[in-house]
């Protein structure tokens, strides 16, 4: 089988990295294609994958119509020479658009909500595979899988914390440690939206460095004040400093939804409600505000109060016991395609096998 996964984010190739490794293995052939977002190139050259890149993502509406066409086309190209059975990813519109040009099932992961993106790939696409979570109903194409998004990466049986890490952040085992993450609010659903003002990031740092060491990862480089904080391992170290950390603030919803998996306590600041962080929420895993000072005055309580991570690391430990592995999972489903859906359909809890 040949398998196109199109890379829309770095988290995008964690999601897939494992069942890529899996496929691969099966002798199946893998290709993936990407943008350059951050640091989606570097992260499938560390991992020994494949793939085309069709260079950087456009800015602003009409920049974004130009880059749809553009890298519709990009894509189409390529897929006439790789010659993919099918199409994986999460939620892209360019391959839902290829795929169905050349009459190939796309499969698609959902888990944000960003309706603006699912009206241009939905109809294009076979499968839309979703958290037993996500509240949005898509009909006879949705498969609910039992488990969050990260169980693709972080599941136990697919994620074991390298210590190593205080190595890397320059820090010692027994010292406390927060991570603050901002973004760059050019995606299309952040569009009048925000988190943290300026002046609110710098106070922020600083109430946070009276009790821990404080390491900012940021979707574009900081300056001034801020660039002596910004955090220095490689890439693909990032989940081992969020499993360790005593805290994990800022505006991502995935790296908050990161830190549920791993039972580190985790705040979001946005006007963005994230859909994708409703369940956490409702777990007591992920706290979410729209409001800085309210936000500011949760980090500084978790910092300052050990049992607070006790109490989410027991909440956290109790999750792989009702979810499934969902590397094994959609191994399963790509190779069994399109009987497995038709499975999934009769019998939901046939999932259940891959726990």
């Amino acid at each position: 089988m040949r398998i196109l996964i199109d890379i829309g984010h770095p988290a995008h190739v964690h999601l897939f990295k494992n069942f890529a490794w899996e496929m691969q293995k099966k002798k199946h052939s893998i290709l993936f294609s990407t943008r350059e977002k951050e640091i989606s190139t570097y992260l499938l050259k560390k991992y020994g994958f494949d793939f085309n890149s069709f260079g950087k993502p456009f800015k602003g509406i009409v920049g974004k119509i130009f880059g749809m066409i553009l890298f519709d086309i990009k894509l189409f190209l390529v897929s006439l020479k790789f010659k993919p059975d099918i199409y994986l990813s999460h939620g892209s519109i360019y391959a839902a658009h290829v795929s169905w040009i050349l009459g190939k099932p796309h499969i698609a992961f959902e888990d944000t909500g960003n309706m603006e993106q699912i009206r241009l790939y939905l109809p294009f696409t076979k499968v839309v595979l979703t958290s037993y979570s996500f509240s949005k109903d898509f009909g006879y194409k949705q498969i609910r899988y039992i488990g969050f998004h990260d169980s693709a990466y972080l599941h136990p049986k697919r994620f074991n914390p390298d210590p190593e890490i205080f190595h890397f952040l320059g820090i010692q085992p027994n010292q406390k440690y927060a991570i603050v993450r901002f973004v760059s609010w050019q995606a299309t659903h952040d569009l009048n939206q925000k988190g943290f003002l300026e002046e609110q990031k710098l106070e922020l740092i600083l109430e946070l460095k009276k009790h821990a060491f404080v390491f900012i990862t940021s979707e574009i480089p900081e300056t001034g004040e801020l660039k002596k904080y910004e955090i220095q391992i490689p890439p693909e170290k990032i989940h081992d400093a969020l499993y360790y950390a005593a805290l994990s603030i800022g505006e991502g919803a995935t790296i908050a939804s990161e830190c549920a998996s791993l039972g580190t306590p985790a705040i979001y600041v946005s006007s963005i409600t994230a859909m994708k962080l409703k369940e956490q929420t409702k777990l007591g895993l992920v706290y979410c505000y729209k409001n800085f000072l309210e936000a500011k005055k949760k980090a500084i309580e978790i910092v300052k109060n050990n049992s607070i991570r006790s109490e989410i690391e027991e909440k956290r430990k109790a999750l792989p016991e009702s979810q499934i592995d969902l590397t094994a999972f959609l191994v399963w489903f790509i190779e069994n395609y399109p009987k497995s859906f038709q499975i999934m359909k009769k019998d939901p809890d046939f999932q259940m096998q891959f726990k």
